[in-house]
């Protein structure tokens, strides 16, 4: 009974610990590592069972797949500090600027390449609220939806391609990072084209709110225009090819395509003369803190997990989820919910490292396809930078808005778009399919009840035994024994047994 008790007593400590404010890495592995001596303590465990420590750690330190994560952190850094973000925020937001909602349209679109191409939220956010805002504002849009569109914009960059949660939950899934990017592209794209059509619809309803930008405010018109825009998206275009297009094609792989990203953002600032040493030390600094960051939190996960398995704590999870009524939906539905309220407290990274390696065996038993469940748990997990209290993306916002904008008009501007991420949530989970749309083989499956199986009996050659006999025979040094004559008409004579069997035959025959 006592050892029934352990695994929900562990969670619980990790929670508690959690709350308090203890840093989650340490609060993992400390966790973890108590737990097990109390077990050894009490007899529940073996000490040989840290004997596969030291192996896992070297397991995490030798991945390759994790290469991957600063590679990608440093390109986003160096392209956000070329100002490719205020080019195509100018450009972009001049050429829809004539329409209702423009600007909104443009943030919405930069948004989206800026998180194909630098992947980083904070620079998103940060450069479209000290460009965008000031615009919207000065122009006559509502706050509340100038704030709320700068930050679902600037959160895109968690589910499309090439984003380092995709790589996080690769890494914890078990599934290939080239995989998760084609099955997270179409339903990064159905976000991207539901928030616009969100602003759409509020330029109908409430055409006061999302204004055109007069014509004072567009400098640029006709071919110049069309110009400037041209020049300021081929380089993100450029990029997103010479990493997406890479690893798509199989040319690739995800670390060598952020390798190749990375030279790409170098180049990239070199040519606008914005490659300066401060630069490349402020990028490898916040590289190498975000990479210590991710290694540590794995470690303490893998110390984790290790004893949470010991104490049959997978099995635990397995029995309270098979309590769930509604099957494989009813499954969906309640880790989803579980994901979402974990957003509003803590880090996405710290969701997939907790609580993804408990899920995951649980949705394998179900037959859920990784790659889709992965892609629901992204978009879910990108709802974190958006809701209070702890949403980064409004903590970026807000230390960048003029103080005109109260963070209550940024947390009420929020709502409906985290209630679009939710509606691409729930089609993700109603429609599987649409994970699928760029690799549709990767997901056919053989149906093991139509295989079959023949085994061919070997042919037997008497002609070739009979002269491997001779042959070994003579080699033996005697002679190889003769076969008995042919009887007339090609058959062999009948040996005595058989003969004796026909007399019995006949002797019954007449009985009867």
């Amino acid at each position: 009974m006592a050892f029934e008790l352990m695994a929900p007593l562990m969670f619980a400590m990790l929670a508690a610990f959690l709350l308090l404010g203890y840093p989650v890495a340490f609060a993992l592995a400390a966790n973890g590592m108590l737990f097990a001596f109390v077990g050894f303590e009490l007899g529940m465990l073996h000490p040989e069972l840290l004997q596969a420590l030291p192996q896992r750690l070297f397991g995490i330190m030798s991945n390759q797949l994790l290469i991957a994560i600063p590679f990608f952190t440093f390109m986003g850094i160096v392209l956000e500090r070329t100002g490719m973000a205020e080019d195509l925020l100018d450009s972009v937001g001049q050429m829809f600027g004539p329409v209702r909602g423009g600007v909104a349209y443009a943030v919405i679109f930069v948004g989206a390449l800026l998180a194909a191409t630098t992947g980083v939220i904070a620079a998103s956010v940060i450069a479209m609220g000290l460009i965008s805002l000031p615009v919207m504002l000065r122009y006559g849009y509502d706050p509340r939806v100038a704030s709320g569109v700068i930050c679902a914009s600037g959160t895109l960059a968690q589910i499309i391609p090439p984003s380092i949660v995709l790589i996080v939950l690769a890494d914890v899934l078990g599934a290939s990072v080239g995989d998760m990017y084609s099955g997270a592209m179409v339903p990064g794209l159905m976000l991207v084209a539901l928030l616009m059509g969100y602003i759409l619809v509020l330029s109908i309803v409430r055409p006061a709110a999302l204004p055109a930008l007069p014509p004072e405010a567009r400098t640029l018109r006709g071919g110049a225009l069309y110009r400037r825009a041209l020049i300021a998206m081929v380089p993100p275009l450029v990029l997103i090819f010479l990493v997406l297009g890479t690893i798509y094609l199989g040319i690739a792989t995800p670390s060598e395509g952020g390798a190749m990203g990375a030279v790409g953002a170098l180049a990239l600032a070199l040519v606008k003369r914005r490659l300066t040493l401060t630069l490349l030390r402020q990028a490898m600094d916040q590289t190498a803190r975000l990479t210590t960051f991710v290694m540590f939190i794995l470690i303490g996960s893998t110390v984790f997990a290790l004893v949470f398995r010991a104490v049959d704590g997978d099995l635990w999870v397995e029995r309270l989820f098979a309590l769930v009524p509604g099957g494989t939906l009813g499954f969906l539905v309640v880790v989803n919910l579980i994901v979402f309220v974990l957003g509003f407290f803590i880090d996405f990274f710290e969701i997939a490292f907790i609580l993804l390696p408990l899920l995951a065996p649980v949705a394998a038993k179900l037959g859920i396809e990784p790659v889709w469940f992965a892609v629901m748990i992204g978009l879910n997990m990108q709802t974190s930078f958006l809701t209070p209290p702890f949403g980064f993306a409004l903590f970026y916002l807000r230390s960048v808005a003029p103080r005109s904008i109260r963070t209550a008009d940024i947390y009420r501007g929020i709502v409906p778009f985290v209630g679009i991420q939710l509606l691409a949530l729930a089609l993700v989970i109603a429609f599987p399919g649409m994970t699928d749309l760029l690799d549709p083989d990767r997901t056919k499956k053989i149906d093991v009840d139509k295989v079959e199986i023949r085994l061919e009996a070997p042919v037997e050659d008497k002609a070739a035994d009979d002269r491997a006999a001779e042959d070994l025979q003579e080699a033996l040094g005697g002679s190889a024994p003769k076969k008995a004559p042919a009887a007339p008409g090609g058959k062999a004579p009948k040996t005595p047994e058989e003969k004796a069997a026909e007399e019995i035959e006949r002797s019954l025959r007449g009985m009867k």
